[in-house]
């Protein structure tokens, strides 16, 4: 049989498919492999520690970075407000969070109660204060010349600490001796470095910060219950953001927070069970 050369045009077109064809499956892979956009979650200072644990739990699971901006929840819901690019907020109280939601700047239907906690009376660890919390407690006398470190008025804490006061007689007395912080943290930081002799913040810092110790917890029953509610953030985009949601509602992020001291809350509200 008679055979004849392909042309040399034909011949370089034949080559350069076979080219294209082998970068496609050489680039397939990568394509496959495209990193998950990161979460970007706003929260609230006083879970700094315990969140920090569980966002590292959660990107050693499924490769999703997580990076969390945290300070006082009136703080970066008002960032929130003026545009910050988040995907999560978690404030320490339910009124920032209402702020949000009544600007529709947060999805009602992914609204979470995620946990509680209490409210301690700290000191700073060698310190020899006592204080019995209750109805007529000497509060303004325990201070002696010093001062009471709480957060801000319209931080959660603060609202919380002065609900308390008010409720057990002690808020007058100490009113006028107040040194406000900017967050719960920096409460805490006052009472670690002894600036002040005594502060109110959650139990929960207290028990990450070994500089302090615990006075005294304020009844529940002296405030508004403390709740932390999380809620995705309307103007996000980010797929990934109700997946890390749903994972701190899960029983492995339970199971951190716990370790902090934090109550984790079910889908009626009241402590989950967690594992020991």
């Amino acid at each position: 049989m008679r055979t004849f050369p392909w042309p040399e045009q034909a011949t370089r077109r034949a080559l350069l498919a076979a080219l294209c064809w082998l970068a496609c499956l050489a680039a397939a892979p990568t394509m496959a492999a495209a990193p998950r956009p990161p979460v970007t979650v706003f929260a609230a200072a006083s879970l700094k520690n315990a969140l920090d644990d569980v966002a590292k739990v959660y990107v050693d699971a499924t490769g999703v970075k997580v990076r969390v901006s945290y300070a006082a929840s009136s703080a970066i819901a008002r960032q929130i407000e003026q545009g910050a690019p988040a995907d999560l907020f978690i404030s320490a109280d339910s009124d920032w969070m209402d702020y949000l939601a009544q600007r529709k700047l947060v999805v009602a239907a992914s609204r979470r109660d995620l946990l509680t906690n209490h409210l301690a009376l700290i000191a700073p660890v060698d310190s020899k204060a006592a204080v019995r919390i209750g109805r007529g407690m000497p509060l303004a006398a325990a201070l002696g010349s010093g001062r009471l470190a709480v957060a801000g008025a319209d931080v959660p804490a603060g609202r919380y600490a002065q609900a308390s006061l008010v409720a057990l007689g002690a808020w007058d007395g100490v009113k006028d001796r107040l040194a406000r912080a900017e967050n719960v943290r920096a409460a805490l930081a006052f009472v670690a470095r002894a600036e002040t002799p005594l502060g109110i913040v959650y139990d929960t810092d207290a028990e990450v910060e070994p500089k302090v110790r615990i006075v005294g917890l304020f009844p529940d029953s002296s405030h508004p219950r403390i709740v932390y509610p999380a809620a995705l953030v309307a103007a996000s985009h980010n797929s990934e953001a109700r997946a890390f949601l749903a994972f701190l509602l899960g029983s492995r992020a339970a199971a951190v927070f716990s370790r902090y001291g934090f109550i984790a809350l079910g889908a009626s509200g009241r402590p989950r069970a967690t594992a020991p």
